[in-house]
């Protein structure tokens, strides 16, 4: 199943728009007493993505990105609910081409990505103190493909002149992750920051069915642009190793 609809970037910001709503509706919900002992927390990490089944089969290229996380601890609880939006680029082109057919002696620099955006909710369990974290994720959301096309200047400054989606599509994704956070700092006294730790894990994330473009899918003939796109589920590996913040 497809979900064009869904590539819609207004629709995609009211469903970030209406989950941060559920996220503050839930906080403000809870009993005061629990509300006292909430406890934020953030991380950035690098990502890898491993294609799977017949999205391996497809694309075959491996995916690098970033992995943006925000949660909330439940106080004494070892409940964490919070938001994850990732980003993951699996294909790349740059080929110099003449500016114009009228204008050949001045040439710019045309790069195309294959890109996937990705946004969960996630529920988390984990310890809220101790030098050793593990924790196991359930995440429900969306991917995103999209295909971009970027004209730059042919020289130091590369500048981008022009630039176009070429193709995008929606998928539903969820699945489950699971890794460990290791304390490397604990502050004290009313330290702005709680604890710095080190992150490490992965999650198996399924996706429903979606059309999208890899690496080599454009072809140019005699001034036209021809797309072969390409159909399947779109499950996908993810690793990913960065820095937690807890406040």
């Amino acid at each position: 199943m497809c979900f064009h609809s869904l590539a819609n970037p207004e629709i995609i910001m009211s469903i970030r728009y209406l989950t941060g709503l559920f996220l503050a509706g839930l906080v403000l919900g809870l009993p005061k007493t629990v509300q006292a002992q909430l406890y934020p927390q953030g991380s950035l990490a690098v990502i890898v993505g491993f294609p799977q089944g017949e999205f391996d089969q497809k694309v075959e290229n491996v995916g690098f990105g970033l992995d943006l996380f925000g949660g909330i601890g439940l106080g004494r609880t070892p409940v964490v609910v919070g938001i994850e939006g990732s980003f993951l680029m699996y294909g790349f082109e740059r080929r110099r081409t003449p500016f114009s057919n009228t204008i050949p002696d001045v040439t710019v620099e045309v790069e195309t990505s294959n890109s996937i955006a990705l946004g969960h909710l996630v529920l988390r369990l984990q310890p809220s103190s101790g030098p050793l974290r593990p924790y196991a994720d359930g995440l429900f959301g969306v991917k995103y493909f999209f295909t971009e096309t970027t004209v730059k200047d042919d020289n130091f400054s590369d500048r981008e002149i022009a630039s176009s989606t070429n193709f995008d599509d929606a998928a539903l994704s969820y699945g489950v992750g699971g890794g460990v956070d290791i304390q490397v700092y604990r502050g004290r006294g009313g330290k702005k920051v709680g604890a710095v730790l080190i992150s490490a894990g992965a999650r198996y994330l399924f996706g429903s069915e979606a059309e999208y473009l890899r690496e080599g899918s454009i072809e140019r003939r005699d001034g036209q642009v021809f797309f072969t796109t390409e159909r399947s589920e779109t499950n996908i590996l993810i690793t990913r190793l960065g820095v937690t913040l807890q406040f």
